[in-house]
């Protein structure tokens, strides 16, 4: 299967600079799964900016 990097870029929401992954969705996923984190592509903006990838975070913005 070919990654479609350059169709993922243009919606990739990551504001991680210098991040290796951004666009690459299953790089990223399987890198943030590893560190038990989800992707950018999970939080709203605002909680995106604030890199607290964490699971429980996740968890805390889907409650409210």
């Amino acid at each position: 299967m070919e990654c479609k990097q350059p169709n993922n870029l243009k919606s990739c929401p990551c504001t991680y600079p210098g991040c290796k992954r951004k666009g690459i969705c299953c790089e990223c996923l399987r890198h943030h799964i590893e560190n038990r984190e989800l992707p950018a592509c999970c939080f709203p903006p605002e909680v995106e900016r604030t890199y607290d990838r964490s699971i429980e975070r996740f968890i805390k913005v889907m409650q409210k």
